[in-house]
């Protein structure tokens, strides 16, 4: 793969998933809302609590291995959110997590490599695959247009736009789509027009990672 002179430091890493908690945190109620049209109404404050319990294994690591801190997250993630949502969001960071163990500093192949590790692991323990009308309706294309991104050169910020660019465009994909996963399956027809929570959620991620890299220098 070509390899590219920028790194996130440690710090900057931190940062990030500081904002990524506490933008999901002060999107409850939206996540909620979408939740409510086709499954349980409670992913919103799933998430709130899940993303809360991350903030605080944040702040309290004292390291600086990258990956341990994305598997805190995850395992923080697991262990306070019910229902299928806990394991596949915590997978997801723990998935990116091992894929960078040891080390303090990543670029971009890193981050290609980690989202796409998240990205096949999701889809084996929850079955899901394009669209399904899930999470990985947002992962994937972003994962794609970092892979391109690597390939391309591009810088840091190039590549997390595109990447936000491409899940927004997924999440809201969604909308056309009859979900063939959990509860909502059993709507069918009704889940029309609907967009999926947790691809949107997989959307404020990647987003808040784009706006707040800016914030790193």
């Amino acid at each position: 793969m070509f390899k590219l002179e920028q790194d996130i430091d440690f710090k900057c890493v931190k940062n990030l998933l500081i904002n990524i908690a506490e933008e999901i945190m002060r999107q409850k109620d939206y996540l909620t809302t979408l939740d409510a049209a086709c499954g349980d109404g409670d992913f919103g404050v799933g998430m709130y609590i899940g993303f809360k319990k991350a903030k605080e294994s944040i702040e309290q690591y004292k390291g600086n291995d990258v990956g341990i801190l994305l598997e805190q997250v995850g395992n923080a993630i697991i262990s306070s959110v019910g229902g299928a949502s806990g394991p596949l969001f915590g997978t997801f960071f723990i998935e990116a997590g091992n894929v960078v163990k040891g080390k303090n500093k990543i670029n971009l192949n890193d981050i290609a490599a980690m989202f796409e590790a998240a990205l096949q692991r999701i889809c084996q323990i929850g079955g899901a695959k394009p669209g399904d009308k899930t999470l990985v309706d947002s992962l994937e294309p972003a994962v794609k247009e970092l892979q391109k991104a690597v390939k391309e050169g591009s810088t840091l910020m190039d590549a997390f736009e595109r990447a936000a660019r491409a899940a927004k465009k997924g999440a809201e994909f969604t909308k056309d789509l009859v979900a063939k996963q959990g509860k909502a399956r059993y709507l069918g027809q009704e889940t029309l027009g609907h967009q999926d929570p947790g691809a949107t959620a997989i959307y404020l991620i990647f987003n808040t990672i784009s706006v707040a890299y800016r914030l790193c220098f």
